[in-house]
């Protein structure tokens, strides 16, 4: 939708909450809360489609008024989280769908090579995985019980432990990013060796199936949310590389704003993946469709959020 017409649909809506906030016009608080939404929502919109316009700057200007004005304590409104996650970032992630796709083929490409060179090298699951691991995991399977590993941390320590650490994979996949790029494909290449060594590992044993199914019940949404975090990273890394009619510094910051939003809105997802890999995962006695409908889910909530709903929502946006 053009400018003028998304201004001339929507300015007796802005006129009427100006008007609210100079109290030159009498609307209830729910009103008024609801136009702050909206606005909020127009905010947004203007920012992807019309940036550094006249509209953005006037929205932004009533948007801030507003806010000093309705929340004098400073806290952030729920709505306002609630906009982010289900406006504000879709819109936003629809226009990194090429670097969201770069980094899952360069962690899919690089599994594929540690896979193969685990296959044609003994020793290369070692020197990925770390004696220690293999040679515990080794005696697990002599015990019948070849994913023991997932059981030996008490459940709220492991699901604390292994959000943290996935959140600082993710975070050094995204702050590699200032690295031109270059440090964030690193990152994809490396987690993408160890988990095509890990899955050969087990495939040579005549354990794919069963580690497969145990794995996946926290690593489809664990794995996603680091390549997500490496397209957070090309997105900052890309902003340095081609700053287009920005200086380089302000090309930064943004693509700093964008790839931040972009690592805030796997939060929820990473304490979802600590959760399963703390207190699911060791249930390796649950039945296979159990495990199966676990997997399936989790990857059509993260196809969906970050791939299906930001087209399906900029697609409507566009409509208005």
């Amino acid at each position: 939708m053009r400018e003028a017409s998304f201004v001339k649909r929507n300015k007796n809506k802005w006129l009427l909450f100006e008007n609210a906030l100079d109290k030159k016009g009498q609307v209830s608080p729910d009103k008024l809360s609801d136009l702050y939404i909206e606005v909020t929502d127009d905010l947004s919109y203007a920012k992807t489609f019309y940036p550094h316009s006249n509209t953005e700057v006037y929205l932004n200007s009533i948007a801030s008024k507003a806010h000093q004005k309705i929340y004098k304590t400073q806290k952030e409104s729920k709505n306002r989280l609630l906009t982010f996650f289900k406006i504000e970032f879709p819109l936003l992630f629809s226009h990194y769908h090429k670097q969201l796709l770069i980094a899952f083929l360069t962690f899919l490409f690089f599994a594929i090579v540690g896979a193969y060179s685990a296959a044609n090298d003994g020793d290369f699951v070692r020197l990925i995985l770390g004696d220690a691991y293999v040679n515990t995991t080794l005696e697990n399977i002599e015990k019948g019980d070849p994913m023991a590993v997932y059981k030996k941390m008490e459940e709220g320590n492991m699901f604390i432990l292994i959000t943290l650490n996935n959140i600082k994979v993710a975070m050094t996949a995204f702050v590699f990013g200032m690295l031109f790029s270059v440090g964030t494909l690193f990152i994809m290449m490396r987690n993408g060796i160890m988990l095509g060594s890990f899955l050969y590992f087990f495939y040579e044993k005549g354990l794919l199936w069963e580690s497969s199914r145990t794995i996946w019940i926290h690593g489809t949404i664990e794995i996603s949310v680091i390549i997500i975090a490496g397209c957070a990273g090309l997105v900052l890394g890309n902003g340095l590389l081609f700053p287009k009619t920005y200086t380089r510094l302000e090309s930064f910051k943004r693509s700093f704003k964008a790839g931040l939003k972009i690592m805030v809105s796997t939060i929820p997802f990473f304490i979802v993946a600590g959760f399963l890999e703390g207190f699911v995962t060791r249930h390796t006695e649950m039945p296979d469709w159990l495990a199966l409908a676990i997997i399936l889910i989790s990857l059509t909530a993260v196809l969906y959020y970050y791939v299906l709903y930001p087209i399906k929502l900029t697609k409507q946006h566009k409509l208005k």
